[in-house]
């Protein structure tokens, strides 16, 4: 079988060059906006490959970049807009997440029973909507993130109405947080929670709503800045150290694409256009066909060991490599995610996830279980 070509493009060099050769006008006016095209990357593959992933498959658990800065870590992302794939919305009002998918599977007993009575209206409980790209400003207050009270309608009528956070409206979308190791401890609390749970709850005096809250996080940092608590780099599920390029022609190129861009987005977009589309047509694929994924056995014993060998006690390294595997075999056009998927995963799921202190912990428990043993086995001779 030929390889896709979502994996050729990623394995591949950039076509950059080609492009900046056949740009002889340059327009000197100013951008409107247009989001960088992905294409136009030059070099880093591995965080290419892990951005695609994890919007082909939002159980990886989304990916932290993290590098020094100005190298294209918060332009990667936002270059994603336009490759973003559909995804499906429940319209169900009491916030039990209802679908027609759920009734097909197990029946009208798996949804609300308003839900129910619109299906046996033939009315419809989900929507098709394209993924979306929402960022979270560095100084979003606690409120903005989780929702909070209607301070104009507190004002002007006199009643209280909670309005939704940007949490709620990062619902089946991309979540972006840029230098998430300098968010407020409070607010990334909410997030973690919510990641969590795929849900949370807002309280305000005696009103109380629960949004459903399952998002694909990304982040990006720069370790000069500070580190992140352990917990929350556990959050992410891959991890790409993104660094400057080596190669002195792709740092030159990267330069060109760069000055380009500033001078006339739109010609640049329009460049890529047609590789664009067909890029998104193929993570819509490879999205549509991740459901019928299953790992090999073969996969699987080789994962598990690696992972036994890495000495790694969190279960998220697992779940963060198994579930990228079965997106890297879906991007191949393949049901089946062989050892060959997981090899080529298995550094970003794993990456930061040994922990010595955490080895050197358990191994001075172990003495002390083996001491306290001892006597308690002592005590029952005697």
């Amino acid at each position: 079988m030929s390889e896709s070509t979502l994996l050729k493009i990623l394995r591949e060099a950039s076509p950059a060059r080609k492009v900046i050769e056949q740009a002889n006008q340059y327009d000197m006016g100013l951008a409107d906006g247009e989001p960088f095209p992905f294409l136009a990357l030059i070099g880093q593959q591995e965080m290419k490959l892990a951005l695609l992933l994890s919007i082909v498959n939002p159980a990886i658990g989304g990916v932290l970049l993290i590098g020094a800065r100005g190298t294209a870590k918060t332009t990667a992302v936002r270059s994603l807009i336009d490759l973003l794939p559909d995804v499906t919305h429940s319209l169900c009002e009491n916030g039990f997440n209802c679908t027609e998918g759920a009734i097909e599977q197990d029946g009208l007993s798996a949804v609300c029973k308003s839900c129910a009575t619109k299906f046996g209206y033939q009315e419809k409980l989900t929507r098709q909507e394209k993924m979306r790209l929402i960022e979270l400003p560095l100084n979003a207050r606690l409120d903005d993130v989780v929702g909070g009270i209607n301070e104009r309608t507190l004002a002007e009528k006199g009643k209280v109405r909670l309005d939704k956070g940007l949490l709620a409206q990062a619902d089946n979308h991309l979540l972006y947080i840029d230098e998430v190791n300098l968010l407020d401890d409070v607010v990334l609390d909410a997030i973690l929670d919510a990641s969590a749970q795929g849900y949370y709850t807002v309280r305000r005096g005696p009103n109380n709503l629960t949004y459903r809250s399952r998002f694909v996080l990304t982040g990006s940092m720069n370790p000069e800045e500070g580190t992140l608590r352990p917990q929350i780099m556990d959050r992410f599920g891959l991890r790409v150290v993104v660094r400057g390029l080596d190669d002195p022609e792709e740092r030159f190129e990267a330069y060109e694409q760069s000055l380009r861009f500033r001078k006339d987005s739109e010609s640049l977009s329009a460049e890529f256009a047609a590789a664009t589309l067909e890029l998104a047509a193929e993570i819509q694929k490879a999205a549509d066909l991740l459901p019928s994924v299953e790992i090999s056995v073969e996969a699987k014993t080789a994962g598990l060991e690696i992972v036994r060998k890495a000495k790694i006690e969190s279960g998220r390294a697992e779940i963060a490599m198994f579930e990228a595997a079965r997106a890297h075999a879906a991007a191949d056009s393949r049901n089946i995610a062989t050892p060959a998927d997981v090899q080529a995963v298995a550094l970003l799921a794993l990456r930061q996830r040994q922990s010595p202190k955490l080895a050197e912990f358990f191994a001075t428990q172990q003495v002390e279980d083996e001491n306290l043993k001892g006597l308690i086995d002592s005590e029952n001779e005697a």
